[in-house]
């Protein structure tokens, strides 16, 4: 992490954390994805999730707390410690994560596959890191991490065809989430998933060529298609052959081409839960082209593009994660702390 990006997270550390503090300790409004099976089984959103019943839905509560533990972790002196670790010990203990685990357990449909790529996100932020608090998370949060891990072995070798859409649904971000869990299941001798994730991108992907991100972006993205791919094959390829496939994949970038895609997304009705998506869009293309530009060797032409793009959708819609409305803020400080701690 270089000094800049540290510089960059304390300076917003403290009103993203009480942002967050708020939105995952307010259970309603709730957008419940509870399938019901029988005509009792009506748990309100704290009995059915007690560690991420707030921030309107499930996952964006899961990836709003992986948000707080990362400023916490990369910007300790910019925050109210006590604050945050005092909500991160009420939601994540033992109980609650059981709970949560067993859960997705019996709905093992439930939040697949974005939900689980933050999740696993969330779980490997807490590992490697020599403080006794994040160890006590760590191992509260492992039994839905390896209930998520085995969840996604089961399911995707199923999956013919990946979904290209630039919301939830999106297969490659769920996959590209979860590459640093995988890893870190690897490295210790469980290469299963890390093996599963790279074999089924290349099935899904490798092919593709001349991708169509003129049509982006659809009204209610937060994502980019175009660029979940770009993000997951930069991470499951080697970089030679990564390189290689962007040439054919989106081969006119050097020329800030398709247009559509270097042009921030205009948010018309903050107020509006789809509409507001549009500044998830505008920060998760900073995202992408900031990781983008950080693999390209140095000269590449198409570097320029890339930080004029990163920069000018960061600018559109960094400002609305705070402030802003609730449709806004129970989620942008996620993708406002992807862009910024990317490396």
């Amino acid at each position: 992490m270089n000094q800049n990006t540290l510089r960059l997270l304390g300076q917003v550390a403290s009103s993203y954390a009480e942002v967050i503090i708020r939105a995952v300790q307010q259970e309603y409004p709730n957008s419940m994805q509870h399938i019901m099976k029988d005509p009792d089984d009506r748990p309100t959103p704290r009995t059915a999730h007690p560690a991420f019943y707030g921030c309107y839905d499930w996952h964006s509560s899961v990836e709003m707390h992986w948000a707080l533990i990362r400023l916490l972790r990369l910007a300790p002196d910019h925050l109210d410690r006590t604050a945050v670790v005092t909500i991160l010990d009420r939601h994540l203990t033992q109980p609650a994560l059981q709970q949560e685990a067993r859960y997705l357990q019996e709905r093992k449909g439930f939040e697949r596959p974005y939900g689980w790529g933050w999740a696993l996100t969330l779980a490997h932020e807490l590992t490697g890191w020599e403080d006794n608090v994040a160890d006590k998370w760590s191992k509260s949060v492992r039994p839905l991490a390896d209930t998520m891990t085995e969840l996604f072995v089961e399911w995707l070798p199923k999956v013919t065809y990946p979904v290209r859409v630039g919301m939830h649904g999106n297969s490659a971000f769920g996959l590209a989430r979860s590459v640093p869990w995988a890893r870190y299941l690897a490295a210790r001798g469980d290469g299963r998933f890390l093996e599963l994730i790279t074999q089924t991108a290349i099935r899904w992907f490798e092919g593709d060529h001349d991708y169509p991100a003129h049509y982006e972006p659809g009204g209610s993205d937060f994502l980019s298609p175009a660029l979940t791919e770009v993000d997951l094959m930069s991470l499951v390829l080697d970089r030679d052959r990564f390189l290689d496939w962007l040439g054919g994949y989106l081969p006119k970038l050097a020329l800030g081409e398709p247009k559509s895609i270097f042009i921030p997304a205009l948010v018309s009705d903050p107020t509006d839960g789809q509409l507001a998506h549009l500044h998830g869009l505008n920060l998760y293309r900073a995202f992408v082209w900031k990781r983008l530009g950080s693999i390209l060797p140095p000269g590449d032409e198409r570097r320029t593009q890339l930080q004029n793009g990163a920069y000018s959708h960061a600018q559109a819609s960094l400002s609305a994660v705070a402030g802003s409305d609730y449709m806004v803020e129970h989620w942008l400080a996620c993708y406002a702390v992807l862009y910024l701690s990317a490396s």
